[in-house]
């Protein structure tokens, strides 16, 4: 019982700790996030082909709230598939602020960022180019067909109006088209995605009401690991499950990565603090959690859940990918 009670308090305590970076960080992130969708759509319009590059800054920002608002964005098709999956790939959810926490890891952290980032604007223009191109050779194929039927013509629509979205506003409309990328209030009210709580209106309750929420996480994460260490004489069990294996590593975190719940990304960060993670198979498990941004890309996007599967299905295929590369490169 011992045991027990110690682990307790060594979790109080390290929560205790956190408390008041993560209520400052939460602060700054509350101050900025508070505007609507529009805003930010705005911005990708005027920005144009720049939209990976916003994404990944805008998704390496703490909380998953972007990752949500750009879900939303692209089920609406004003922003690109490369452009949500450069956001995907940068966001760290609460992995931020609770490196920040400790000043040992924010080296760690600023070599995990700018990794992310990177990585993420890479990819993201990588993406809008293969779609670009498999959407332009399908529309020569559709024009050589001299017999058009009905859904050739739809297929035709469709084709062009992604076409428009990638090279021009975003919007699925082209400059000949003369459309002006104006959204207004109107039609965006009602689509957008905000946290229900009460103290959402108030930067500062609202930090409090996430600060409070990822203490809970901090402080169950912590409990949980320091039980394992006192009732086993270690973090074996949490080793053996990952073994030294930087592979193996990378896959069971790019797995955890993907599970819709900061939570998720709280328990990776302890793990690799705790130094039962090694640096690669943190940048896949953070490379692969973007929050619950994929719940909103699933129920926004609800007409499309098979391609939803392929993005998720994606994003863990890029994270491992991302794993493996740093494995390879002498910087951590």
């Amino acid at each position: 019982m011992d045991i027990f009670f110690d682990g307790l308090w060594d979790a109080v305590k390290d929560t205790l700790l956190v408390i008041p970076i993560l209520y400052l960080a939460y602060l700054l992130v509350s101050y900025f996030s508070h505007n609507n969708n529009e805003k930010y759509a705005k911005v990708l319009h005027y920005t144009n082909k720049a939209g990976p590059v916003i994404g990944a800054l805008l998704g390496c920002i703490p909380q998953c709230g972007f990752s949500s608002v750009m879900s939303q964005l692209y089920s609406k098709r004003v922003i690109t598939l490369g452009t949500l999956i450069a956001v995907f790939l940068a966001t760290s959810d609460e992995a931020i602020p609770i490196m920040i926490s400790s000043p040992a890891f924010i080296p760690d952290l600023l070599l995990l960022l700018a990794i992310k980032v990177v990585y993420g604007i890479i990819i993201g223009y990588i993406i809008d180019g293969v779609v670009s191109l498999v959407t332009r050779k399908k529309r020569n194929k559709l024009d050589r067909n001299k017999n058009e039927t009905d859904e050739d013509l739809h297929t035709k629509e469709l084709i062009d109006s992604e076409l428009a979205h990638i090279d021009n506003c975003g919007c699925g409309h082209n400059n000949s088209q003369a459309h002006k990328c104006n959204h207004s209030n109107e039609e965006h009210h009602g689509h957008e995605h905000r946290h229900s709580h009460c103290c959402a209106t108030n930067i500062f309750l609202d930090a409090l009401y996430h600060t409070a929420m990822i203490v809970v996480y901090v402080f169950i994460a912590t409990l949980i690991i320091n039980l394992i260490n006192g009732y086993c004489g270690g973090l074996g069990p949490l080793e053996s499950m990952f073994t030294d294996n930087v592979y193996v590593q990378i896959l069971l975190a790019s797995l955890i990565g993907l599970i819709p719940n900061c939570a998720a990304s709280v328990f990776i960060v302890e793990l690799y603090m705790s130094g039962v993670l090694m640096f690669p198979a943190l940048v896949a498990g953070l490379s692969a959690g973007a929050g619950v941004g994929l719940i909103v890309l699933y129920t926004t996007n609800y007409k499309s859940t098979g391609f939803n599967v392929f993005i998720t299905f994606l994003l863990y295929a890029l994270a491992i990918l991302a794993g493996i590369i740093i494995n390879f490169i002498p910087i951590w």
